[in-house]
């Protein structure tokens, strides 16, 4: 075939340059949405999804003995440490322990946490009645 016997083909577009089809349901489809209710405690010394940071737990535990656990990349080599002390404060981001023998704080990165020990028994019923001091973000 050469150029000549080439059938032509039309843009619809070209002819309209501002053609827009008309909506239907055919392009927009009517999807149902539903309410997620918020969940409340049930009984107890049970937690809300929403309160149960780590922060949360270590400002209920202020003044306890604990043993922190880190891990590090330092020049390409990864290295563990561990921090004993009490706690002092928590952040969404950091905690604060301070070392009764050596009298030194540290403010220590979450990023870098593996995991905390206690000494004694962890408290973990949430005062509901001042939960001004517990953190409460929206979820992601």
């Amino acid at each position: 075939m050469n150029n000549q016997q080439k059938p032509q083909y039309m843009n619809p577009y070209q002819a309209y340059p501002y053609y827009y089809p008309q909506a239907s349901q055919a392009y927009y489809p009517n999807y149902q949405t539903r309410q997620i209710p918020q969940q409340q405690p049930t009984s107890q010394g049970m937690l809300p999804i929403q309160q149960s940071y780590i922060e949360n737990i270590l400002r209920l535990n202020r003044g306890k003995h604990v043993s922190v656990y880190m891990t590090f990349e330092n020049n390409q080599e990864w290295s563990a440490k561990v921090f004993k002390g009490v706690i002092e404060a928590a952040g969404r981001d950091h905690i604060i322990l301070s070392d009764p023998e050596t009298g030194k704080r540290y403010l220590l990165l979450m990023v870098y946490l593996d995991y905390i020990t206690f000494d004694e028994e962890i408290n973990y019923d949430y005062p509901y009645d001042g939960a001004d001091q517990l953190s409460n973000y929206p979820p992601r």
